[in-house]
């Protein structure tokens, strides 16, 4: 019998919202693989997360240019915020993007850039960043946009300074209507991408097995309510068309007209602008997602200092 750690528990109960003893009883069930054992919390109907939430930690800046028909993205991480808030480290982040513009947003090439600045490659310059401030960083990700016929538009959340900060966004829109209109509509879908963190463009573009995944789920927790077969379909149908509205950037109600979805909002404003507008890809890049940052005990800190 795989032993379950107090640590298991307490993970999965801030993952969850469910109770420790649940928690506890689920990792037995699940012999201690936390995916499975959410997956039996749910199927009890004990939670209501999809996913485990990525714990934020990592500081440093994220950075959008835009240059004509073309966008980029980029991350660069820092071990402080005190570092992030350096000009000397903002102007690199800054720069990451245009560089990421022009090697189609290959890390491995962006490193190998060479900058017009100091006459070095991008890597070069950011050792000798770490050499000069004395704290660790790293050029993370990159990634691009671009259209035939339309514009990509950018936003920065939380901004630090001129397109960077702690979240950014691109959004491409495919449309031959007017530019300065298509900006603002790609700036207010921008706006909402950063807010609703959507996971999928459109229904077509959802993961199979996700949805596979999702419908296994809730036809345990609608056979538990006793109903008929019929029925049981018609509440998963109901159950999967919700998820949709959930991770679907075109199926989300818009932050700035609940009334409306992204794909209603898109549609007005082609018809207002008598051109087809076409939502054609967006990319968001939240600081230090994915990552983990070391916990500090500052007690133990403090103690650690005091016997030195």
């Amino acid at each position: 019998m795989t032993e379950i750690t107090a640590a298991q528990v307490k993970e999965l109960r801030e993952t969850t919202g469910a109770g420790m003893l649940d928690c506890k009883k689920a990792l037995v069930e699940a012999n201690g693989n936390m995916n499975d054992a959410v997956d039996w919390l749910r199927k009890k109907g004990l939670a209501t997360a999809a996913k485990k939430a990525s714990r934020i930690a990592a500081e440093g800046l994220v950075s959008v240019y835009v240059e004509g028909n073309c966008g980029a993205i980029a991350e660069v991480n820092s071990e402080t915020d005190f570092v992030a808030k350096n000009d000397i480290f903002q102007e690199y982040v800054a720069d990451a993007a245009i560089v990421a513009l022009k090697t189609a947003g290959e890390v491995c090439d962006m490193k190998t850039f060479q900058c017009p600045k100091c006459g070095k490659s991008f890597e070069e310059r950011l050792t000798d960043m770490i050499a000069k401030i004395g704290e660790n960083m790293n050029l993370r990700r990159a990634a691009t946009l671009s259209v035939n016929n339309g514009v990509v538009a950018s936003y920065i959340h939380s901004a630090a300074g001129a397109n960077i900060g702690k979240i950014g966004v691109l959004v491409a829109l495919e449309s031959n209507a007017d530019k300065t209109k298509l900006q603002e509509l790609g700036k207010h879908i921008a706006m909402h991408v950063a807010a609703s963190s959507p996971l999928f463009l459109n229904v077509d573009s959802v993961d199979p097995e996700a949805v596979a995944h999702e419908k296994s789920i809730f036809a345990e927790q609608a056979k538990a309510s006793g109903k008929p077969e019929n029925i049981i379909e018609k509440m998963v149908e109901g159950r999967i068309r919700k998820y949709y509205e959930e991770v679907v950037l075109e199926e989300q109600a818009f932050i700035m007209d609940p009334d409306k979805k992204i794909k209603q909002i898109i549609a007005d404003a082609a018809k207002e602008c008598g051109n087809d507008i076409k939502l054609a890809g967006y990319v968001r890049f939240k600081l230090g997602e994915g990552l983990q940052k070391k916990e500090e005990d500052f007690a133990a800190e403090v103690a650690s200092q005091l016997n030195k």
